[in-house]
């Protein structure tokens, strides 16, 4: 009996997508270290000379930064000068003053997220959806350029498949990815950050011990900070020192499940399928704002951003086909207390008007003597659009019984 082929799975993920998304946009940036991460007052400004009538763009940069925003994502030339996404940008101010700020513009990176989506459909159709700039594909079954699966190397022919892929992608985009090729979908994402960017990897089953094993255990997609923290506390500083410890001790620092799972995972170990569908929970959308906010002193402004959050929660609900019946809404005030509230309705809705009047009614349960750091709203409780009778059509949203 000969041994089944080994399943081709890959992780294909973009190359520091939102700023790769900005750079087409502005393409004189290009060399230049950018983070994503500014409100609407980082927007560019077009300057047109007097004189010669030729106009040029003025960047915000990073120099006297005083908000506090994080960045959402940085490009490679300010990853070398120490900036990531999720630093704090008065910190990456400190370490990197000069590097452009752009503000976030998530219609256009859902935009290129579509575009990229599509183009790896036409060669790959069994594709699961893990993010805006990430997704496993399942290649087993692909067949290679001029070829039928198994005509060779199973790996050569992942070679040719993720080849054709990055082509598509950017083709489709403009945009780089990087992609890896492995026996399973863990070992698949470890991969694909191993040569960005652009990168293509294949890592086969053989090669876990040399390339997988010297990484850091916070490497594996799901050992988080506090998990990572653990370990290190045991002595336990790489995948492979994982993979070398006693399961039994495993177990019991981290219970039955967790313990064996992390032994697993750290012998690459992972026979979960790619998943082409599975029904969200629920859409949200929130926004940190760059100051603390006073429910009375700044009313216009929470209330504009407010209704622009469930606006957006509807035109998300509309694009993907759903309508929602719990209506929630988050706050996050200056003290880092989160607080978060929700309201059931009688009929599911896609509507903005509908979404802001319930949020509003949670709003009123809700104590806003404290300044607020973030607001947010969600829809849950979701339902296929067609599944409905009638969907209600959008309309003028009425007077709202919120506070703002």
């Amino acid at each position: 009996m000969t041994d089944a082929p080994p399943r081709l799975i890959a992780h294909l993920d973009m190359d520091a997508f939102y700023a790769s998304v900005e750079l087409l946009r502005y393409p004189d940036l290009r060399g230049r270290p950018v983070v994503i991460g500014g409100g609407r007052r980082h927007q560019p400004e077009t300057v047109v000379d007097p004189d010669t009538g030729e106009s040029t763009r003025r960047y915000a940069t990073l120099r006297g930064y005083a908000g506090r925003g994080v960045a959402t994502t940085a490009n490679y030339a300010a990853r070398a000068l120490g900036l990531r996404s999720a630093m704090a940008l008065i910190k990456a101010a400190v370490l990197a003053p000069d590097t452009v700020l752009l503000p976030v513009d998530f219609d256009q990176y859902r935009r290129y997220s579509r575009l990229f989506k599509a183009a790896v459909r036409t060669v790959a159709p069994v594709v699961e959806d893990s993010g805006i700039d990430e997704i496993y594909l399942d290649l087993t079954d692909v067949p290679p350029p001029g070829g039928a699966p198994g005509a060779g190397d199973r790996w050569d022919d992942a070679r040719r498949i993720a080849r054709s892929l990055k082509r598509a992608v950017h083709a489709a985009t403009g945009l780089t990815c990087s992609i890896a090729v492995a026996p399973n979908k863990l070992l698949a994402k470890i991969a694909s950050e191993l040569d960005k960017p652009d990168g293509l990897t294949i890592l086969r089953r053989a090669d876990v011990e040399a390339r997988i094993w010297p990484l850091a255990p916070r490497r594996i997609n799901g050992i988080g900070p506090k998990s990572s923290a653990r370990l290190e506390a045991l002595g336990i500083g790489t995948i492979g020192a994982l993979a070398a410890a006693d399961p039994a001790r495993l177990v019991e620092q981290f219970g039955v499940h967790y313990g064996a799972w992390l032994h697993a995972a750290a012998h690459g170990r992972d026979e979960r399928p790619v998943v082409t569908f599975s029904e969200p929970k629920s859409i949200s959308r929130e926004t940190t704002f760059e100051r603390d906010l006073d429910a009375q002193k700044d009313r216009d402004a929470l209330s504009r951003v407010f209704t622009e959050l469930c606006e957006g929660v509807g035109a998300d609900l509309r694009r993907k086909g759903y309508a929602g019946r719990t209506i929630g809404l988050k706050l996050r005030f200056d003290n880092f207390k989160t607080v978060t509230r929700d309201c059931t309705i009688e009929r599911p809705t896609q509507d903005a008007g509908v979404i802001r009047r319930t949020a509003g009614e949670c709003l009123r349960r809700i104590d806003l003597r404290r300044r607020i750091r973030l607001l947010g709203v969600r829809a849950g409780g979701l339902v296929p659009e067609d599944a409905l009778t009638r969907v209600e059509p959008p309309r003028a949203a009425e007077p709202p019984p919120s506070l703002f």
